[in-house]
């Protein structure tokens, strides 16, 4: 949502037409500064809905390596932004302090306000996103989520199985162990219908 609010305020009301037709940018006149908050927010904005929907679909993914990927990604996209964040602040503040205000420029001084104040609280909630990303990891390499020890490297090996018991078998077991008996024609007891 602070993506939206980002770029969607710079691109309706941060471009005003001064002297000329044509529209410059309300940040010291400097379109790489409009240039750039734009990017960052539409970046950020496809970003989280790609993560969503890896989110939703991460309980369906099998394959232990694709899930570590997948949460390293989240990882590194989450702090890779916040970096693209702190440097959107930066920038944006520095060209709206350097900015003389006149009449063109105080129209869109609210919306220039709010994309500096939003790009201030993406850094602390992208920052917030990859601490939850690092944490997800731990917990998945603590539980051997992301583990391949249980796997052997020789791909001719045999499976292990299941582990055994104790290795001492009762002599009063429940059922009898299958396809060991031996099966009489006319079990005792069971007399055969004559038809």
């Amino acid at each position: 949502i602070f993506s939206i609010v980002v770029f969607g305020s710079i691109v309706n009301e941060c471009y005003v037409n001064k002297d000329s037709p044509e529209l410059l940018c309300i940040f010291n006149e400097n379109e790489s500064a409009c240039s750039y908050g734009i990017a960052v927010g539409v970046i950020a904005f496809f970003g989280c809905i790609f993560f969503f929907v890896v989110d939703l679909y991460f309980q369906q993914i099998s394959s232990v390596k694709d899930r570590k990927r997948a949460v390293l990604l989240d990882l590194g996209f989450s702090g890779f932004l916040s970096f693209l964040w702190f440097v959107a602040f930066c920038f944006l503040a520095n060209q709206w302090q350097r900015t003389t205000m006149s009449t063109g420029v105080s129209q869109g001084a609210d919306a220039a306000r709010a994309a500096i104040t939003f790009s201030f609280f993406s850094i602390i909630v992208w920052v917030a996103l990859a601490v939850k990303a690092l944490q997800r990891y731990r917990l998945g390499t603590d539980m051997s989520l992301f583990a391949t020890d249980q796997f052997t490297a020789d791909p001719n090996a045999a499976y292990p199985g299941y582990p055994t018991g104790s290795g001492i078998e009762s002599t009063e077991t429940y059922q009898s162990p299958p396809f060991t008996e031996t099966l009489d024609a006319n079990p005792k007891g069971y007399q055969v219908p004559a038809y």
